[in-house]
């Protein structure tokens, strides 16, 4: 008996995202094959085959970097965290360049920045990205622009598509952090992006328990010039870490529909309430940003929720929030007053009456 009378291939390529997310980066279906990948402990190889050596290639990463690089249409390539994924592009500009990023941005994405600047090591153009035009204009002598979308933490929407060709008119790429959306809701490769980055600390993993990071491009010249600094450079994932990011990808797309119906009806109570300044959300995703009349009363909210767990976190099975300017580093345009929640996976009713009681016990 064949194989094609045991299993009638699939192309997953074909398939919707669900099915993509469960499917891609497992073994072959032959006879006694395990149904996941599974961790391979290994440093070193036996010589005369392709992986020769651990720092190089590992089947856990290969299997997850399969897996992500479907959902996003690219090649992936894993590292041991976002923040170290961050550090492999923005070495990809020259000495003196300029890179365009957003004002408001996830801060460590900014502190990197800050530092490249302060040392002479690039130039940096901080820009609001809701102003298309602005951006545009900023692009024009760049080597590198950085968006998000939406923005951490102030939830703001670029137009990826027109940021897209006015950095490609000017000859420079553009980097899409891609962590908020997820390939669920926004596929940046599809709208013009060159490179798309993930914290996979965060929704990929959705467990919070790994650090890792990801790059995904289309470009195969680019993706070798990464790989082969990677490979030089030793920038490589756990192979644990590797393994739980997969798992956690599996349920992805049920996660992320779960958090963002439930961040929706939040979003429309949190609105009638005459004690929120405003209320941030772009429509989709399962992350908001509420702003309250003061830094002392945002406090009083994440110090008396009990399922919101106050952390600097995100993207977890677990609703998480916080006042972001507790950060004395976070830009002085984010409002002193301003929560970010991540929603999570729990009953929308639990989440509500913990979070007005909150409200209620700040504002008495």
């Amino acid at each position: 008996m064949d194989r094609d009378d045991l299993q009638t291939p699939v192309d997953l390529s074909r398939t919707r995202m669900a099915t993509r997310a469960a499917r891609l980066g497992r073994p072959a279906h032959d006879p006694d094959q395990p149904f996941n990948e599974p961790i391979t402990m290994a440093s070193v190889y036996a010589a005369g085959g392709e992986r020769e050596y651990g720092r190089y290639v590992n089947p856990t990463w290969s299997a997850f970097e399969a897996a992500l690089g479907g959902l996003e249409g690219g090649r992936c390539l894993a590292y041991p965290s976002g923040l170290s994924a961050v550090a492999t592009l923005l070495d990809l500009v020259g000495h003196g360049e300029v890179v365009v990023a957003p004002r408001h941005a996830y801060l460590g994405s900014l502190t990197q920045l800050g530092d490249l600047e302060l040392r002479g090591r690039l130039k940096a153009r901080l820009v609001d990205v809701t102003d298309t035009a602005a951006v545009a204009a900023a692009c024009e002598d760049a080597a590198l622009v950085w968006m998000e979308s939406p923005t951490n933490p102030a939830m703001e929407v670029a137009d990826l598509p027109a940021i897209a060709e006015a950095a490609h008119a000017a000859g420079a790429r553009l980097v899409v952090d891609n962590t908020f959306a997820t390939p669920v809701l926004q596929r940046p490769l599809e709208l013009g992006a060159d490179i798309v980055l993930h914290s996979v600390t965060k929704y990929i993993g959705g467990h919070s328990d790994l650090l890792m990071g990801a790059v995904v491009v289309a470009d195969e010249q680019l993706y070798g010039v990464l790989k082969q600094r990677r490979d030089s450079y030793g920038n490589t994932p756990g192979t644990l870490e590797a393994w739980l990011a997969l798992r956690g990808l599996r349920t992805l797309p049920l996660r992320v529909e779960r958090a963002q119906a439930t961040a929706q009806e939040l979003v429309r109570r949190l609105s009638d309430r005459d004690d929120v300044v405003e209320v941030r959300y772009p429509g989709f995703g399962g992350m908001l940003a509420l702003v309250l009349d003061s830094g002392p009363r945002a406090d009083l909210v994440q110090h008396s929720t009990g399922l919101w767990v106050y952390a600097t976190s995100l993207g977890g099975l677990e609703s998480t929030l916080e006042r972001r300017r507790r950060w004395r580093s976070e830009p002085e345009t984010i409002p002193e007053g301003l929560l970010r929640l991540s929603v999570g996976i729990e009953d929308v009713e639990d989440l509500w009456d913990d979070l007005a009681q909150a409200l209620d016990a700040a504002h008495s």
